[in-house]
Formats: C-alpha cells, sequence, structure tokens
C-alpha cells in the first residue's frame, strides 16, 4: 500500500528551491489558484506554497488554503511526475468553500502532470 504522508522531504524549504522553480516553470493555472512546476531530478514530487496577505489578510484563512492544499497533494504525490511544484494563491480564494477549493485542486494536478510529461 502506499504511503500518503507528506513528510520533510517532500517539501520546499529554501528561497533557493523555490527560486528554481520560478525559472521557467510549467505552469498550470485557474482564476483563484497558480501552479508552477520544474522537474527537480529526485524520484518524487516536491510541494511549496506561497499564500500572500494580499490575497486572503487574515492568518486563520491563509492556513486554511494551505491546509487544503497539502492535503490534495498528499493524497495524490503519488500519481505526480517527479517535479517541484509551487502553489499561488491569489485573491479571492478565500470565497471558494473547501470541496471546490479540492476539486480545483485535482483538475490542476492532472493538468500540470499533462503538461509536464509533454515537456519533458
Amino acid at each position: 500500500m502506499a504511503r500518503h504522508a507528506f513528510s520533510r522531504e517532500l517539501r520546499l524549504l529554501t528561497p533557493a528551491q523555490f527560486k528554481n522553480v520560478f525559472d521557467n516553470p510549467v505552469r498550470a493555472a485557474s482564476p483563484h489558484i497558480t501552479l508552477l512546476a520544474k522537474p527537480n531530478g529526485l524520484e518524487h514530487p516536491r510541494l511549496g506554497l506561497a499564500v500572500p496577505k494580499k490575497a486572503l489578510k487574515r492568518a486563520v484563512w491563509r492556513n486554511r488554503v494551505k491546509r487544503v492544499a497539502r492535503e490534495s497533494f498528499r493524497l495524490k504525490q503519488h500519481k505526480l511526475p517527479a517535479v517541484d511544484i509551487v502553489v499561488i494563491a491569489k485573491k479571492g480564494i478565500g470565497d471558494v468553500p473547501n470541496d471546490e477549493l479540492f476539486e480545483l485542486l485535482e483538475r490542476l494536478w492532472r493538468t500540470l502532470s499533462r503538461r509536464c510529461k509533454d515537456s519533458a
């Protein structure tokens, strides 16, 4: 059975790791979220989150979006290619309910996977 965890090795931790993804990434976007990805040379995907105060003022709201994104990634990580992914929240995401946000992320993971395979 596949291990569904979100350990430290599955996270982007340093500014250099984030910067690498921002240099010429593969994109998947919606009006509320943008996903940027770049191959990482590892055997598993890694996730970084960017939820700015400009998009969501309150920490509680930012944490909700990050929690849903992490959970969605945790469940889909085995179907994703070996890429570093940065999730960027946009203005208006606070109005999206959790279930719709989860479905939106599911669609974006599929789109991102397809685009990463096409660019490889």
